[in-house]
């Protein structure tokens, strides 16, 4: 079967909202150059927010780019952030920041089973609520999601919380940043182990100092790898009573890994050789920030505002309450550390 046919009926479709995605986070960038202190991430997320009503009506046209803007675009633009970092970096940033990361983890594992039982959310509902807080965002409810045979309205609904609180994070996490006076690695583990989302992380550490992304992001990718063994104690527990063999394990755990972390390792690791030169770890660095614009764009255009509304209060008031353990956490554990 030939399949690039294919292709140029997938390019027109995709275009649309692409090219959607692109204008605003053209437009933001702009905006966040003028006024560095709110950032272009800030800029291109509400941005799509107060545009996403259009946007809905021509969803059927617009998602296939927006989709695209917000996956892939997003990823790369992480891999090229790796482009300003060594791998003894990673190694001594993964390391430092693993008792907060452990921490925060286990805390909001367990605050998203105690208190989403007192408030009487599912516990499918409450299990994703609580993973895409604690890892990774929407990518650990949508690993989540097969391992515990989650329905789709749950999903919805544990997306959509989790939305909220991502943007609620870029937009109050640097202004308390700056309130507790805290230095630019400090924010960027709270960033790394407090926000949901990679580009939520990505937006609240540019927004706060452009020194404390390319820390946050290595947090961040560091707690990804969490999805791993809690999808795997998750499968394990939905399926106790099936016959899994040891090879599907192995299977499922490499399908987790993510794999835009391999290549910013491989990035990393160029450079460590010195063979990324400082101007173009200096372009690189600008193109990363305009894709991470874009994508934010792309998920403000893309977001159902009434369904936050359907999510009900429940659901909310546990995403807010996780939250707030979250990072109240983190910054109890570095305050706890580094005394």
């Amino acid at each position: 079967m030939i399949v690039l046919p294919e292709v140029p009926r997938r390019a027109p479709a995709r275009a649309t909202g692409l090219g959607a995605a692109v204008a605003l986070g053209l437009a933001a960038t702009v905006a966040g150059t003028l006024v560095p202190v709110v950032g272009a991430p800030v800029f291109a997320v509400v941005a799509g927010l107060l545009l996403s009503p259009l946007a809905r009506r021509r969803s059927a046209a617009l998602e296939p780019g927006l989709g695209l803007a917000r996956g892939v675009l997003l990823q790369v633009s992480v891999v090229l952030l790796g482009a300003r970092l060594s791998l003894g970096e990673v190694l001594s940033v993964g390391a430092d920041s693993l008792p907060v990361m452990l921490g925060t983890l286990g805390v909001c594992l367990l605050a998203a089973w105690w208190v989403g039982r007192r408030l009487g959310v599912t516990r499918d509902l409450r299990t994703l609520i609580g993973v895409g807080t604690a890892i990774c965002g929407v990518s650990a409810i949508a690993a989540t999601t097969p391992a515990i045979r989650a329905r789709s309205h749950d999903v919805a609904y544990a997306i959509s919380t989790i939305f909220l609180f991502n943007v609620a994070a870029v937009l109050a996490f640097p202004p308390l940043g700056h309130a507790l006076g805290l230095s630019p690695q400090e924010f960027g583990l709270f960033a790394g182990t407090a926000v949901n989302d990679t580009s939520s992380v990505v937006a609240a550490a540019g927004a706060y100092d452009q020194d404390t992304v390319g820390y946050a992001v290595v947090v961040k990718l560091a707690r990804t790898l969490m999805i791993i063994p809690v999808v795997l104690v998750l499968t394990a527990l939905t399926r106790r009573r099936a016959d899994l063999p040891a090879t599907s394990r192995a299977r499922l755990a490499a399908s987790l890994v993510p794999w835009f972390l391999v290549a910013f390792l491989v990035v990393a690791a160029l450079n460590t050789g010195g063979l990324i030169p400082a101007t173009a770890q200096a372009a690189l660095q600008q193109v990363a920030l305009l894709l991470v614009a874009v994508a934010l764009a792309a998920v403000g255009l893309g977001t159902d505002v009434p369904a936050l509304r359907r999510a009900g209060a429940r659901p909310l008031l546990l995403g807010l309450v996780l939250w707030v353990v979250v990072g109240t956490t983190s910054l109890g554990l570095q305050h706890l550390l580094t005394r």
